[in-house]
């Protein structure tokens, strides 16, 4: 994935997964090192927060809906409180205002957690709100594997290799 292709293939998205399984580790090992020193009823409203704004909402919308179409806020709600931005202000807002404390692991807990455990990221507007099979994605996963399949250098993107019905495609 580059500024150009910001697609993944399934082996360069279980190594952006790894990266936060390693994080969501080291979490779990200062949450162990420091339970006795945890405020654990923060603790579980810090972890908390971020799906009852951000995830349920939608979670309900998306089961309602007959289409499974949903209002793009509800993707908007989950990708701002699912951001590590969003977490990290809230982060230095209850350093400033309440203090540092090891109830804040929770919040990266829960981001790494969900990105590492789960393989949930930002949700884009074009998919289901829930993980569902995409055809297209589909498309362009099988086209990505093919070309990875070649002996030799990774090749460089030929006009053949564009096709009109793969998402993003140029032609």
């Amino acid at each position: 994935m580059d500024i150009k292709n910001p697609v993944e293939s399934r082996v360069t998205f279980t190594l952006h997964r790894a990266e936060y399984l390693v994080a969501f580790a080291v979490t779990i090992a200062l949450i162990l090192l420091h339970f006795t020193e945890i405020r654990w009823g923060y603790a579980i409203a810090l972890f908390l927060y971020i799906d009852l704004i951000g995830y349920i909402p939608g979670a309900i919308a998306f089961r309602r809906s007959k289409t499974g179409r949903i209002p793009k806020a509800y993707y908007i709600l989950y990708n701002t409180m699912h951001s590590l931005i969003t977490v990290g202000a809230v982060a230095a807002l209850w350093m400033w205002l309440v203090g540092s404390e090891w109830a804040l692991l929770a919040l990266a807990f829960h981001v790494f957690g969900d990105r590492g455990v789960f393989g949930n990221f930002y949700k884009p507007f074009g998919l289901p709100f829930e993980p569902v099979a995409t055809p297209q994605v589909d498309e362009v996963t099988a086209f990505l594997k093919r070309r990875a399949a070649t002996d030799g250098p990774v090749p460089l993107p030929l006009p053949e290799d564009h096709d009109s019905t793969v998402v993003g495609a140029h032609g």
